[in-house]
């Protein structure tokens, strides 16, 4: 790992160069390609490293049937794009199909497709898909809310646009009505 990080760290020497930087005189600047590269291998797309399939992997056997929704739960992703952050909350849910999960599990699995390079669209997609495959969810919802810095900082500079987008997997996925008791809880969770 230690070479990933100093080739990161040296093409990101290069790219502050590259912009007419001081990287190697500012002291402001000295140990920022090395900071930089560990951030993003650590901690931005450490994602990449998780699977869904062993996030949910300690799945317990359950009867239950009823829907479960964890709302308001916070992530933060690169955009492939240009490179910039998208922070906001996620509300997902499932119908069990034999095995639930912890609640901190639901969690791991936004992190796990959220710490890597996706688009919001995306990524409710790959959350919403992986309930219905890998914990054999009847049915799974997602909806993100996310502000987008590459629409507040650069472009539009819209501060306050915020993207909401939509994603069902399972019987939700066709189901225009059997998804209506899903987003009625997450119109209820964005009430409180």
């Amino acid at each position: 790992m230690a070479d990933t990080i100093d080739d990161a760290a040296q093409a990101l020497r290069t790219f502050l160069r590259s912009l007419g930087l001081p990287v190697d005189s500012d002291p402001e600047l000295s140990g920022t390609p090395e900071r930089a590269a560990r951030a993003w291998r650590d901690e931005f797309l450490d994602g990449y490293r998780h699977s869904p399939a062993a996030v949910l992997a300690d799945a317990l056997p359950s009867s239950e049937r009823s829907m479960v929704v964890l709302a308001h739960v916070s992530f933060a992703t690169m955009c492939p794009h240009h490179l910039l952050p998208c922070a906001g909350r996620a509300t997902l849910g499932y119908l069990p199909g034999g095995r639930i999960v912890g609640l901190g599990a639901l969690v791991q699995l936004v992190e796990c497709f959220a710490h890597r390079l996706v688009l919001q669209e995306t990524l409710g997609r790959q959350v919403a898909d992986a309930l219905v495959e890998h914990l054999g969810a009847r049915a799974a919802g997602v909806v993100l809310e996310g502000r987008h810095a590459c629409l507040s900082l650069r472009g539009e500079r819209q501060t306050e646009g915020v993207v909401v987008t939509h994603s069902f997997a399972g019987a939700w996925a066709d189901d225009v009505s059997a998804r209506r008791e899903f987003l009625d809880a997450v119109a209820t969770a964005g009430r409180r």
